[in-house]
């Protein structure tokens, strides 16, 4: 905010605004925020941005998942790992968290001199504390103004699952 950074942020938002309405050319503007309630209420009033949807941390299958394209992205083959009991002891995790728990599973094999494995992964899921955990009454906040004011992406995407998808760059989206 205005605090933290002298006044850009307003300034940046001020403007954003201006553009979106004096924007005569059809404009498709999609925006993500981790804090949803920072945003000025005027960003947020129909006819800037016409709908606000809300991804909450990912479901057992959409950890599945990310720990697939993760794992292939970095070179190992998803068949090899037990993703069941992976996507259970990751519940609450971000797909950044999982991913970051392969990047360090990675760096213990490598100082091991062996190959990652599913007891270097769980392993891995024991040191981190997600921010479920960590800022777990935050999120809950956002859970909570969220009901009744945003459209749950997950109800709106087909078969009611929001999977994530690897695009050509490999990043996960």
């Amino acid at each position: 905010g205005d605090q933290e950074d002298g006044g850009v942020s307003q300034r940046v938002l001020g403007m954003f605004l201006t553009w979106m309405q004096d924007r005569k050319e059809r404009v498709f503007v999609v925006a993500t925020s981790n804090d949803v309630l920072k945003l000025p209420s005027e960003f947020l009033r129909k006819g800037r941005f016409d709908e606000i949807f809300f991804l909450d941390l990912p479901d057992s299958e959409v950890r599945r998942a990310i720990f697939e394209i993760h794992l292939r992205r970095r070179g190992s083959d998803p068949e090899t790992f037990d993703l069941t009991a992976l996507s259970d002891a990751t519940e609450g995790f971000s797909g950044a968290e999982i991913e970051q728990v392969i990047v360090s599973g990675l760096y213990s094999a490598l100082s091991q001199d062996v190959t990652l494995n599913d007891e270097l992964l769980l392993q891995e899921v024991k040191y981190t504390r997600p921010l479920s955990v960590t800022r777990a009454e935050d999120i809950e906040q956002l859970r909570e103004w969220t009901r009744g004011r945003a459209v749950n992406a997950a109800d709106r995407a087909l078969g009611g699952v929001v999977k994530p998808v690897e695009t050509e760059t490999g990043d996960a989206l």
